[in-house]
């Protein structure tokens, strides 16, 4: 196989169904829709965790949560676990990153790059730490605002992400060609279509005249009272913001001018590559750290593990992917280490040998990739206690430390509208999920551990009382602007 360069390009919080080419009817994707025809679309793909933090860290190392402890977004990836661009590294190969990593600090070395170029890291240099209190219902009261700030206009996130395309463009133009023949790494990380929603005006304005449909499950009849969701639900009361139908269609509009603006985004990139003449040498994996709720069941942003918010868009593209290939074998952000040493052309070390990922690329050219469980797990903000996923064949099995599990038929029930866990004709499937995934993970003290170094955390700075009087961070800030923090409070 064709040793190549590799452009990786993630975005923040995409939610998968919300692509033309994974048949979305209203948002506008053509440049992500073109890199799927070019090559191989993933319709199943997966973060490991659905928040920022962790996600990043299981992309780099291509482990999971459980086997590197970086549980949330105030204990981050710090370069103690070798990642895939330490591995390049030491073959002599470059490895730029440019924009959103979030990880502890910039330290190109220590993180695995040769360079960091607009880099965003922890924001304050320990980030949210109100996450790590999960031993009492904390409300983040400024969730609220999620609703009422939609709509058109720009934000700082708008900005970073222009200057994150634009660094990029030149990375390509001036520095790629310098690089010889030994194959070369860039990681571009841009933020949307992260909140806040709000979109650049000629993105927004796509959508204004469009009959945007409710979310599914959004009428309080309709949505799940599972304890666990409703603790996640009562902590972060987005929808609580929101004050009519019409508030929600411009949020949903906004989000979706903002996954426009990503596209465009991803075209001057793109572009960039094609002017340049480096497509025939560059293979492109564009994905997302983890998905989007976006109002489905009530809920807004991520946490869960319901497919709008630990689904994940996933496209491979470049020189010897198929074209216009679609494969539904589960996939996730731990595949991306071993694709990108196969794609320079690097074996695998005997100490990255029990890695849980598989290549893309091997996966692509096969048409399939191999039988295996997919894990997603959450040990972060609003969280009681520990959550985790595996796909098994058709069905996805969701376990809850100390609260009921769930089952869906995503063949039969895409949606997740119908939990089969308390059916009893799928007892013995429910069972074999629960097997398979203890297989990989212990539950409990999986869940121990993570309350454990996060109550440590706790201790080291200050305890936490200290820790709600700073308040919880809303946004992490781009290079050059102040955090902003929003209240908290115990809950009654």
């Amino acid at each position: 196989m064709q040793s190549t360069n590799l452009l990786i390009i993630l975005s923040d919080q995409h939610n998968p169904r919300l692509l033309r080419c994974a048949g979305h009817s209203l948002v506008r994707t053509p440049n992500l829709d073109q890199l799927a025809s070019s090559g191989t679309r993933f319709s199943a793909a997966y973060t490991n965790c659905p928040i920022c933090v962790p996600a990043r860290a299981s992309l780099a190392t291509g482990r999971y949560v459980h086997q590197i402890r970086f549980w949330d977004n105030a204990i981050a990836y710090d370069g103690s676990v070798p990642s895939w661009g330490h591995r390049l590294i030491e073959r002599g190969h470059r490895v730029t990153s440019i924009g959103k990593l979030h990880y502890v600090s910039s330290d190109p070395a220590r993180n695995g790059f040769s360079e960091e170029i607009l880099p965003m890291h922890l924001a304050d240099g320990d980030g949210d730490v109100v996450g790590l209190i999960r031993d009492e219902l904390v409300v983040r009261k400024g969730a609220a605002k999620l609703g009422p700030e939609a709509g058109p206009g720009e934000s700082h996130y708008t900005a970073y992400d222009r200057s994150i395309a634009d660094k990029a463009c030149r990375w390509l133009e001036l520095e790629a060609p310098r690089q010889g023949d030994q194959p070369w790494v860039l990681y571009v990380g841009f933020v949307c279509p992260h909140p806040p929603l709000i979109a650049p005006p000629e993105f927004f304005e796509q959508y204004t005249n469009c009959d945007i449909p409710m979310p599914d499950m959004y009428a309080e009849h309709e949505r799940p009272r599972h304890p666990y969701i409703e603790i996640l639900r009562k902590a972060r009361p987005y929808d609580a913001g929101f004050t009519s139908p019409a508030m929600v269609q411009r949020a949903i509009a906004a989000y979706m001018g903002l996954v426009s603006f990503l596209d465009h985004n991803v075209g001057q990139v793109l572009d960039a590559l094609q002017r340049t003449g480096l497509c025939g040498s560059t293979r492109v994996i564009y994905s997302s750290d983890h998905g989007e709720n976006l109002g489905a069941r009530g809920l807004w942003a991520k946490s869960t593990l319901y497919e709008d918010s630990a689904g994940i868009p996933l496209i491979l593209s470049g020189p010897g992917v198929p074209a216009g290939q679609v494969i539904d074998d589960p996939v996730s952000l731990v595949d991306v280490f071993p694709t990108a040493l196969d794609c320079v052309g690097i074996k695998p070390s005997a100490a990255d040998a029990g890695l849980p990922g598989s290549s893309l690329i091997e996966g692509a050219l096969r048409g399939r990739m191999p039988d295996r469980t997919v894990l997603s797990e959450y040990h972060a903000v609003a969280s009681p206690s520990g959550s985790f996923m595996i796909r098994r064949g058709r069905f996805k099995y969701i376990h809850y430390c100390g609260y009921a599990p769930m089952l869906f038929d995503l063949q039969s029930d895409p949606y997740e509208r119908c939990d089969l866990a308390g059916i009893g004709a799928f007892r013995s499937e429910l069972d074999a999920c629960e097997a398979q995934l203890r297989a990989i993970v212990d539950p409990e003290a999986t869940d121990r551990l993570a309350h454990s170094d996060q109550a440590a955390m706790i201790e080291r700075l200050g305890g936490k009382t200290a820790i709600m009087q700073r308040g919880a961070v809303r946004h992490t800030p781009p290079p050059g602007v102040a955090s902003t923090r929003i209240p908290v409070e115990r809950a009654p």
